[in-house]
């Protein structure tokens, strides 16, 4: 097995959920996962916010607001989208994970949320976390699911628990599945508990989601360290999330949040979607890199074909 700092295209799409689980945590705390907001316009014309963020270094896509009954990636080239004459915005309608991997070479993912609150829920039932969405999920193309809540949704932590128990029981080891939110969702209690990451790792996930210590109000590094121990005495990842809108602050945040993940021994590192509307800052895509791992890792990844 490759560690993920050293695979390519060729060597991610022989890989299922398992291995390429035991590639990341090869790389020791290595890999950088980024994450796209698809209904968001690009950020730069003639090109999707996917391929930006995999020209940053990322290794690895998340799809925010993908709709696996209705799959639209904005940017890529699909029906739809708007002429504004000297360009052309396309909608990205039909766009699945499976061809994103064909143009970037990287696994691709997506969330799925366990929303209870019906009106809520109504809305969007190809985004909530089923059994049902996470085999349409594979069937088009996902490598690896996290088990989350966006802002406002009521996401608790016993919803994702039995979410991912439900998915696991239909899906077996076909997915990465990770698990836990990187801010409250609306929610009254901590982001993450010692009974969250127990309730998660019962359930099946192979990671377990726990914010860097500086992006949410109380969580201190001394407690998330023992969080991560625990995670890692069952054998799964920890994934590292900057989901609080600071993928937008400066560089020097961006480098303080990654050493404190080195500290507390992340296993991968997450950036969110809101550094703008639907992307990080692309600075700070390779800003996190070269923190993580330094130009050389950094470069190769940015530079590699989809071919390899």
């Amino acid at each position: 097995m490759k560690r993920l700092l050293d695979a390519f295209a060729s060597d991610f799409r022989a890989m299922d959920g398992r291995e390429l689980r035991e590639s990341i945590r090869l790389a020791e705390g290595r890999t950088l996962c980024a994450e796209i907001l698809v209904l968001a316009p690009p950020l730069v014309d003639g090109i999707s916010n996917v391929e930006l963020a995999a020209s940053m270094g990322a290794d690895l896509i998340l799809l925010n607001g993908y709709d696996v009954l209705q799959p639209q990636v904005m940017g890529f080239p699909g029906t739809g989208g708007l002429d504004l004459g000297w360009t052309h915005l396309p909608a990205g309608l039909g766009t699945t994970p499976e061809q994103i991997k064909r143009w970037i070479g990287r696994p691709v993912g997506l969330n799925l949320e366990p929303i209870s609150i019906p009106e809520l829920a109504a809305r969007m039932p190809g985004r909530l976390a089923t059994p049902e969405n996470a085999r349409l999920a594979q069937e088009q193309g996902a490598d690896f699911l996290v088990i989350t809540g966006n802002p406002k949704t009521g996401i608790t932590g016993e919803g994702i628990a039995e979410a991912v128990r439900r998915i696991r029981e239909d899906l077996g080891d076909a997915l990465l599945l990770l698990a836990g939110k990187m801010h409250r969702a609306g929610v009254d209690q901590p982001v993450v508990t010692e009974a969250d990451v127990e309730a998660f790792l019962a359930a099946g996930a192979d990671g377990v989601l726990i914010p860097l210590p500086g992006t949410v109000p109380g969580l201190l590094e001394h407690e998330a360290a023992r969080l991560v121990e625990r995670v890692h005495q069952a054998g799964r990842l920890v994934m590292g999330t900057i989901g609080t809108s600071q993928e937008g602050a400066s560089p020097s945040v961006i480098e303080q949040l990654a050493l404190t993940g080195k500290r507390i021994g992340v296993d991968l590192f997450h950036i969110g979607d809101a550094g703008f509307t639907g992307i990080a800052f692309p600075e700070n895509i390779y800003t996190l890199s070269i923190a993580i791992r330094g130009r050389r890792h950094t470069w190769r990844r940015m530079a590699a074909s989809p071919y390899r």
